[in-house]
């Protein structure tokens, strides 16, 4: 029997409460338009979560993480510190390619042997 599309955590709760009283997946699945796999993995997966839940585990943040328009403290620190290195960078860098014009300029005017 097809079901209209509900999500099955709408009807966990009573399946949770036949599977309880002692009805068969088969049964319950029937009952509610599911698979004997469905009903047995969504127990599954029920006693899964309360199991964690017990234990004081928090269940994991799903999907894309939430962007920070404000940065912590810690983030700017790193940034500074990254910028002060690509700018100490970028000093010796410019004051080797000085060393280097000033070494050519001067080989430029000593005559070959």
């Amino acid at each position: 029997m097809a079901r209209k599309y509900t999500h099955v955590k709408v009807h966990e709760e009573e399946i949770m409460k036949l599977h309880a009283e002692g009805r068969t997946r088969r049964e319950i699945g029937e009952r509610y338009g599911l698979t004997r796999e469905q009903v047995k993995e969504l127990v599954k997966r029920y006693n899964r979560r309360k199991k964690k839940e017990e234990a004081g585990i928090l269940p994991s943040q799903r999907g894309r993480p939430l962007k920070r328009y404000v940065l912590p403290e810690q983030e700017k620190d790193n940034e500074i510190r990254r910028l002060k290195m690509e700018n100490e960078l970028l000093r010796d860098f410019l004051r080797l390619a000085e060393v280097g014009e000033t070494v050519r300029q001067i080989s430029s005017h000593i005559p070959p042997l």
